[in-house]
């Protein structure tokens, strides 16, 4: 409801903007066309030169009319940014609407492949189970991308906490982070030796693990995708007084500076000619965004360029050293209480 406030509120002063342009349009032609008659009127009744009239009456409707001139530029030019950006955002659910349902239709086929032949076939027991195991990996797939879908429309009507309770808990930042990037590694089968951590981050940190084990699956899978060699991740971590660091490198193709401040927006998905194959939502980098913001940090990227990698640098606060209201508040909304012990 509060989104379609929003929107019908946008409508509104965009549809007054182009209401008043038009009005001072009018206006501007009804001044000259007073003007005009008015001066043909004293010229027919007095027989007068034109010179006559210059004066106070002409310089008053000249720069009324100079007034009333700019007033329809500038609303004519409010009214071509809102529209170009309408085209530019219908363009993106567009794609948004052809990638999902590649993405569905995908696993579903394979599912259905599977079942077609183990029906069909009479399989060795070994099969079966690689069959099925394969099944088990399409059906999580799929019910990611449409957690992707329901969290991303949470997170526009800001009532992700009621419908995807968090589960927010005090944790030793660097044993627990440690432990989720390992097991992210894990999931995507890094070959050992391609996933290396370094630095220590000796202070604790309030986090849901579900949670942020996803902002490490996106941003790992996101670094495969964009990689034209075997992936090689490197993570750091560091402390300060008020915040836990965290970079993640990887060697992928680079972004260009231009795309930088756009790659955390929705639907927002880099295209370049050295992968054209990479598939997604566009969702991603959009949702690790948003669950970071949640725990009250943030997240940046940066990039040497084209084919030098990418850093993408996450600060979280420390446990009691800063945004002491804010954190708990989470461990409150997170279990209806603050939480009487600490997990180590």
């Amino acid at each position: 409801m509060a989104r379609f406030m929003k929107k019908t509120h946008s409508l509104l002063y965009h549809v007054l903007i182009f209401v008043l342009a038009q009005l001072a349009w009018f206006s501007l032609l009804g001044l000259w066309i007073y003007w005009y008659v008015s001066n043909y009127i004293i010229f027919e009744q007095n027989a007068i030169t034109p010179e006559a009239l210059s004066g106070a009456h002409n310089v008053f409707t000249l720069v009324s009319g100079l007034v009333l001139l700019i007033v329809v530029s500038v609303g004519m030019s409010l009214m071509f940014i809102y529209l170009t950006r309408q085209v530019s955002l219908t363009r993106m659910y567009d794609d948004f609407i052809a990638n999902i349902t590649h993405e569905l239709k995908s696993p579903l086929s394979s599912i259905q492949l599977y079942l077609e032949t183990m029906q069909s076939r009479d399989l060795p027991k070994e099969k079966q189970d690689e069959f099925m195991n394969l099944m088990r990996r399409d059906i999580d797939r799929l019910n990611h991308l449409i957690s992707s879908v329901l969290y991303m429309s949470g997170l526009e009507q800001k009532r992700t906490t009621r419908k995807y309770p968090h589960d927010y808990h005090i944790y030793q930042a660097d044993t627990t982070l440690r432990e989720l990037i390992t097991e992210s590694g894990r999931q995507l089968k890094l070959p050992e030796g391609h996933l290396h951590i370094s630095g220590h981050a000796p202070c604790r940190c309030v986090i849901d693990r579900n949670w942020f084990r996803i902002v490490f699956d996106n941003l790992f899978d996101n670094a495969r995708k964009y990689s034209t060699q075997p992936l090689q991740l490197n993570i750091h971590f560091s402390c300060s007084a008020k915040n836990i660091f965290i970079d993640i490198t990887d060697n992928g193709i680079g972004i260009e500076p231009k795309e930088l401040k756009r790659i955390f927006q929705k639907f927002q998905r880099l295209s370049s000619p050295d992968i054209p194959s990479v598939k997604g939502t566009g969702l991603g980098l959009y949702w690790v965004r948003e669950i970071i913001k949640y725990h009250g940090g943030k997240i940046s990227a940066r990039s040497k360029g084209k084919g030098l990698g990418t850093t993408f640098h996450i600060e979280l606060p420390v446990y009691k050293a800063t945004k002491k209201r804010y954190i708990r508040n989470l461990l409150r909304n997170s279990s209806g209480r603050l939480k009487r012990h600490e997990k180590k």
